[in-house]
């Protein structure tokens, strides 16, 4: 399920920097999510009832974190190829592996993956969009905290029901900037046909399958199986919008995909029961 989420989510980011052309990051943002929407709830069909003070917390933090999460690295598109942005956003995920391992040998691992996002901005770091590398960096701390919240409300919500609610809250918070900043072009056909393919690949489909797979295992485990993700983000860069990645900046993913799995190598010893 982890596997098969990272695929989609990449190819649906693919289409999504196509998209950002047209519409800017929060219009792209904001209609994926709210075609997401209705599709979720017409799956989950979820429901408030006998919801405790905390459930409601946990679901509105959720969405609070997926949406900033998703408009932060939409924000990234806009100034740095794909594969370059997840590399970076990815050092969240692995942050929180190496700080939940409690081992000291992974700080050089976490080492190394800094290295990483160096080599992958290129050898001439006077040319690196720092703006575009700011919101990649934002966006991977909110996807840390992506996935502690949406393991802790897959406990309170049974199936999806808690990833739909969090859903409309995320559309709430991206729908008014992408309504100034796209305006009637997000009512397009074309923007909705694309926005609708993304919804699919980048919402309905990863974030189903991760919620279902954060039941199963713990989040370290779950952090460290997507080390893939760089990787399929430059494959999916190079097949859809013809980006083409140094060797410099291939060796850069190659240090952080080499600290995932030196952390992962860790946390097997720690939790072997996933």
């Amino acid at each position: 399920m982890v596997l098969g989420g990272v695929v989609s989510v990449q190819f649906g980011g693919a289409l999504a920097a196509k998209l950002i052309q047209q519409l800017g990051a929060a219009g792209t943002v904001s209609l994926r999510l709210a075609l997401a929407v209705p599709i979720l709830l017409l799956i989950a069909r979820p429901s408030l009832r006998n919801r405790t003070k905390r459930d409601l917390l946990a679901v509105v933090a959720f969405g609070i974190v997926l949406g900033l999460m998703n408009l932060s690295f939409y924000l990234s598109l806009e100034r740095l190829p794909l594969g370059v942005a997840v590399t970076i956003e990815f050092i969240g995920p692995l942050g929180l592996a190496a700080a939940m391992s409690r081992k000291r040998r992974d700080l050089f691992a976490v080492a190394g993956a800094a290295l990483g996002v160096v080599l992958v901005n290129g050898h001439e770091l006077g040319k690196v969009d720092w703006l575009g590398v700011g919101f990649a960096g934002l966006a991977g701390a909110f996807w840390a905290g992506y996935i502690l919240l949406s393991a802790e409300t897959g406990r309170r919500f049974a199936q999806l029901d808690g990833l739909a609610l969090a859903m409309i809250v995320s559309t709430l918070i991206t729908a008014p900037i992408g309504l100034i900043t796209a305006g009637s072009d997000l009512l397009h056909w074309h923007s909705l046909a694309i926005g609708l393919a993304i919804a699919v690949l980048s919402s309905v489909l990863p974030y189903s399958l991760e919620t279902l797979a954060l039941r199963r295992m713990k989040p370290v485990v779950f952090g460290i199986l997507m080390s893939i993700e760089p990787a399929v983000g430059a494959t999916a860069g190079f097949l859809i919008l013809s980006q083409r990645l140094a060797a410099i900046q291939l060796a850069g993913m190659a240090c952080v995909v080499a600290a995932s799995i030196a952390i992962t190598r860790t946390s097997r010893s720690e939790a072997p029961d996933i």
